[in-house]
Protein backbone atom coordinates (compact mmCIF):
# COMPACT_ATOMS: atom_id res chain seq x y z
CA UNK A 1 0.00 0.00 0.00
CA UNK A 2 1.51 3.26 -1.13
CA UNK A 3 0.57 6.36 0.83
CA UNK A 4 1.95 9.68 -0.30
CA UNK A 5 2.05 12.53 2.18
CA UNK A 6 2.29 16.10 0.95
CA UNK A 7 3.73 18.56 3.43
CA UNK A 8 2.73 21.41 1.14
CA UNK A 9 -0.92 20.36 1.25
CA UNK A 10 -3.11 22.45 3.49
CA UNK A 11 -4.70 19.27 4.85
CA UNK A 12 -3.58 17.56 8.06
CA UNK A 13 -1.44 14.46 7.59
CA UNK A 14 -3.92 12.18 9.38
CA UNK A 15 -6.63 13.23 6.89
CA UNK A 16 -4.32 12.45 3.97
CA UNK A 17 -3.66 8.98 5.42
CA UNK A 18 -7.38 8.44 6.10
CA UNK A 19 -8.40 9.50 2.58
CA UNK A 20 -5.81 7.32 0.84
CA UNK A 21 -6.64 4.20 2.86
CA UNK A 22 -10.38 4.84 2.43
CA UNK A 23 -9.89 5.22 -1.32
CA UNK A 24 -7.89 1.98 -1.47
CA UNK A 25 -10.71 0.16 0.34
CA UNK A 26 -13.42 1.68 -1.88
CA UNK A 27 -11.50 0.82 -5.06
CA UNK A 28 -11.02 -2.75 -3.83
CA UNK A 29 -7.24 -2.46 -3.59
CA UNK A 30 -7.53 -3.49 0.06
CA UNK A 31 -9.77 -6.52 0.44
CA UNK A 32 -12.07 -7.39 3.30
CA UNK A 33 -10.09 -8.94 6.14
CA UNK A 34 -6.75 -7.68 4.84
CA UNK A 35 -4.41 -6.50 7.56
CA UNK A 36 -3.18 -2.93 7.52
CA UNK A 37 0.36 -2.05 8.56
CA UNK A 38 0.73 -1.54 12.29
CA UNK A 39 0.44 2.03 13.53
CA UNK A 40 4.14 2.16 14.32
CA UNK A 41 5.21 0.54 11.04
CA UNK A 42 3.13 2.97 9.00
CA UNK A 43 4.37 5.92 11.06
CA UNK A 44 7.97 4.84 10.49
CA UNK A 45 7.52 4.31 6.76
CA UNK A 46 5.84 7.71 6.35
CA UNK A 47 8.21 9.39 8.82
CA UNK A 48 5.35 10.83 10.85
CA UNK A 49 4.29 10.54 14.46
CA UNK A 50 2.59 7.35 15.65
CA UNK A 51 -0.08 9.64 17.12
CA UNK A 52 -0.86 10.88 13.60
CA UNK A 53 -1.33 7.37 12.20
CA UNK A 54 -3.31 6.36 15.29
CA UNK A 55 -5.72 9.24 14.62
CA UNK A 56 -6.15 8.15 10.99
CA UNK A 57 -6.82 4.54 12.05
CA UNK A 58 -9.29 5.70 14.72
CA UNK A 59 -11.17 7.74 12.10
CA UNK A 60 -11.21 4.74 9.73
CA UNK A 61 -12.61 2.59 12.51
CA UNK A 62 -15.25 5.22 13.36
CA UNK A 63 -16.25 5.24 9.67
CA UNK A 64 -16.74 1.46 9.81
CA UNK A 65 -13.99 0.78 7.29
CA UNK A 66 -11.48 -0.80 9.66
CA UNK A 67 -11.72 -3.12 12.65
CA UNK A 68 -8.99 -3.19 15.27
CA UNK A 69 -8.34 -6.39 17.22
CA UNK A 70 -6.38 -5.81 20.41
CA UNK A 71 -2.95 -7.40 20.12
CA UNK A 72 -3.49 -8.47 16.50
CA UNK A 73 -3.75 -5.26 14.51
CA UNK A 74 -6.14 -3.40 12.22
CA UNK A 75 -8.04 -5.10 9.41
CA UNK A 76 -10.30 -3.98 6.58
CA UNK A 77 -13.81 -4.40 7.96
CA UNK A 78 -16.24 -6.85 6.42
CA UNK A 79 -19.68 -6.00 5.13
CA UNK A 80 -18.57 -2.82 3.40
CA UNK A 81 -20.15 -3.69 0.06
CA UNK A 82 -23.08 -1.29 0.52
CA UNK A 83 -20.84 1.44 1.90
CA UNK A 84 -18.38 1.00 -0.95
CA UNK A 85 -21.15 1.11 -3.56
CA UNK A 86 -22.55 4.28 -1.98
CA UNK A 87 -19.11 5.91 -2.01
CA UNK A 88 -18.59 4.97 -5.66
CA UNK A 89 -22.01 6.35 -6.57
CA UNK A 90 -21.17 9.64 -4.86
CA UNK A 91 -17.95 9.80 -6.85
CA UNK A 92 -19.85 9.29 -10.13
CA UNK A 93 -22.41 11.93 -9.12
CA UNK A 94 -19.57 14.36 -8.42
CA UNK A 95 -18.05 13.72 -11.84
CA UNK A 96 -21.42 14.18 -13.51
CA UNK A 97 -21.97 17.44 -11.62
CA UNK A 98 -18.59 18.70 -12.85
CA UNK A 99 -19.53 17.77 -16.42
CA UNK A 100 -22.85 19.63 -16.13
CA UNK A 101 -21.09 22.65 -14.62
CA UNK A 102 -18.56 22.69 -17.44
CA UNK A 103 -21.29 22.26 -20.08
CA UNK A 104 -23.29 25.13 -18.65
CA UNK A 105 -20.16 27.28 -18.61
CA UNK A 106 -19.97 26.61 -22.36
CA UNK A 107 -23.60 27.67 -22.74
CA UNK A 108 -25.06 24.21 -23.36
CA UNK A 109 -28.74 23.74 -22.57
CA UNK A 110 -30.10 20.98 -20.36
CA UNK A 111 -31.47 19.29 -23.48
CA UNK A 112 -28.04 19.35 -25.14
CA UNK A 113 -26.44 17.94 -22.01
CA UNK A 114 -29.08 15.19 -21.78
CA UNK A 115 -28.53 14.35 -25.44
CA UNK A 116 -24.76 14.13 -24.87
CA UNK A 117 -25.33 11.80 -21.92
CA UNK A 118 -27.61 9.62 -24.03
CA UNK A 119 -24.92 9.36 -26.70
CA UNK A 120 -22.31 8.44 -24.11
CA UNK A 121 -24.62 5.77 -22.66
CA UNK A 122 -24.96 4.09 -26.05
Amino acid sequence: MDIIISSSSGRPIYEQIFDQIRSAIVRGELAEGEQLPSIRALANSLRVSAITTKRAYADLEAAGLVETVQGKGSFVAGGNAELIREEQMREVEGLMAKAVERGRALGLTDEELAEMLSLVLE
